[in-house]
């Protein structure tokens, strides 16, 4: 048997703190020292790993930055929101509370309100652990990743941003500086449904009364090795029949192509029984009973 035991420094190693001012400078300081600076956003993420014994040279402090902080809107185009924009900004934002209800329901219940005040969406997006909470709300809204190095920027849909089980894929000189989402479905809304670290699931409805025009869709974290979104429901809801018939139609296709992973969190039997229960959930709460869960 063999027992695997997680040791916590109670002290950070010694590193040299760098504070840019401009994104250019931000840039300029990951091209110079790359794999050797770690960027520190709200740090809810970083020290925790440092405890476990990663080790940076540099740490690079986004908090400075102001573009990187930002929340714009423009009606009819949608939103952009600065990777540094914390988890609070967005609980607080009317915006994405009335805009983007799905992205507000999951943020909301991340940590307590002292975390939220600190952490930022682009540091739960980059987060090692792929059960961050952000992602399945941001696939489901068909978001786009900037990301930027002294190269220039990319933009990258949320849907190829992570190529594998490890995280966001980057080149060590680049970072994520702006998460685009554009305006949602007329009348849409959405819920996320969580249960701890085990499993996030995120569902956008619009139109639940109009076949022709419903939309629905379903994204899922800890439910594959990477984010899955299943695309083929998006079809199923487009039929002119008792929802509660499309309903069951849905599970059975995204049962066939969830793939979800046994680990010391949760067996793959539990991950797939709270697949089914949160998702008929979901669905019943926002197109039969018309509100949000």
């Amino acid at each position: 048997m063999i027992i695997v035991a997680l040791v916590l420094r109670t002290t950070l190693p010694e590193l040299e703190y760098l504070s840019p001012r401009s994104v250019e400078e931000l840039l300029e300081l990951k091209a110079r020292y790359r794999d050797r600076a770690a960027l520190l956003a709200g740090g809810t993420v970083l020290l925790t790993l440092m405890r476990l014994g990663f080790k940076f040279e540099y740490v690079i402090d986004l908090k400075r930055v102001k573009e990187l902080s930002s929340i714009d809107y423009v009606e009819g185009k949608g939103v952009v929101i600065g990777a540094a924009a914390t988890l609070r900004d967005l609980e607080r934002s009317d915006v994405i509370k009335s805009k983007y209800r799905v992205l507000w329901d999951a943020v909301r219940q991340i940590g307590d309100h002292h975390l939220r005040s600190r952490a930022t969406i682009g540091g739960n997006l980059c987060n090692p652990s792929l059960q961050a909470d952000t992602i399945a709300p941001l696939m489901v809204l068909d978001a786009v990743v900037e990301i930027s190095s002294v190269r220039g920027a990319r933009r990258t849909p949320i849907s190829e941003l992570f190529s594998n089980p490890g995280g966001v894929s980057l080149e060590p000189d680049e970072v994520v500086t702006k998460i685009y989402i554009p305006e949602p479905p007329r009348g849409s809304t959405g819920s996320y449904f969580k249960v701890w670290w085990i499993l996030g699931i995120a569902v956008l409805v619009s139109n639940p009364g109009d076949p022709r025009e419903r939309v629905v869709r379903i994204a899922y974290t800890s439910a594959a090795p990477t984010p899955l979104a299943i695309k083929e429901v998006e079809k199923i809801f487009r039929q002119d029949r008792p929802l509660g018939e499309l309903i069951k139609e849905a599970l059975s296709v995204i049962k066939a192509r969830v793939n979800p992973p046994s680990d010391s969190r949760a067996s793959r039997e539990y991950r797939e029984h709270l697949i089914e229960f949160g998702t008929a959930l979901l669905l019943r709460k926002l197109l039969i009973e018309g509100g949000d869960a």
